[in-house]
């Protein structure tokens, strides 16, 4: 990364999306930053109820069969991503970078260490206390409690998925999985551990954007709303259908 450089980070604020329709968005992003036609962005957003499976298919770890798991008003996804089953649901922040990782100098594992490092830092400003997870420990935790979950698919040095941080969404979604394929742990939220009032969620999507752009050396962020995304996530959608 050249010294002095001043990098944008763009921010797309897109409420509340299907799941489908988001990762159609992202694998047009994906292409686009490729070839040059976007710069490094983030999107930020959150979803209906889905469980999503990664790409070593771990079917095991959903408790109950797909049936039931619709019944409950959630859909299932089966993903490129990395990592294990997890849910998505309302109240739940999730931040989707599309990053040349080459561009702005990092490997893997330091990708994913800052997705970590953003969701801590996020949790500190409320006086949670949240780490890394330890050896075979995905994600960050609170004490013994998930708090947030990292998956992540990097192709030809671009990324896309990313993280999912637990604001307050129904815990009791999480009691139908094996959560990142991880049995005996449970899954918390920073209502649940933070001991003050928390703000409008969006404000926490915006700290952490803010806390992602300030590990990844950004030097601002542009942030766009659902009308000036809207043309693009219709696209995506329309693929998808």
């Amino acid at each position: 990364m050249s010294g002095g450089a001043r990098r944008v980070l763009e921010a797309w604020r897109l409420g509340v999306v299907k799941y489908g329709d988001a990762l159609g968005l992202q694998e047009r992003l994906v292409a686009d930053r490729r070839a040059g036609r976007v710069s490094d962005l983030v999107l930020s957003l959150q979803h209906p109820p889905t469980y999503t499976l990664g790409k070593r298919r771990t079917d095991h770890n959903l408790l109950l069969p797909e049936a039931d798991l619709r019944a409950l008003g959630a859909d299932i996804h089966r993903t490129e991503r990395g990592g294990d089953v997890t849910f998505h649901g309302p109240r739940q922040a999730v931040l989707y970078p599309i990053l040349s990782l080459r561009a702005i100098g990092l490997g893997a594992r330091r990708y994913v260490e800052g997705l970590e490092s953003a969701m801590i830092e996020v949790a500190a400003l409320y006086s949670v206390q949240a780490r890394p997870g330890a050896a075979g420990e995905t994600g960050v935790w609170v004490g013994d409690r998930k708090i947030g979950a990292i998956g992540v698919r990097i192709s030809s040095g671009f990324t896309c998925h990313g993280l999912a941080f637990n604001i307050d969404p129904d815990l009791g979604f999480f009691k139908h999985i094996v959560p990142c394929g991880i049995a005996d742990k449970e899954v918390t939220s920073l209502r649940r551990e933070a001991a003050v009032e928390l703000p409008p969620d969006e404000v926490i999507h915006d700290q952490l954007v803010q806390s992602l752009a300030r590990t990844f050396h950004f030097s601002d962020v542009e942030v766009k709303d659902e009308s000036e995304c809207a043309d693009m996530v219709c696209l995506a959608a329309d693929a998808q259908s």
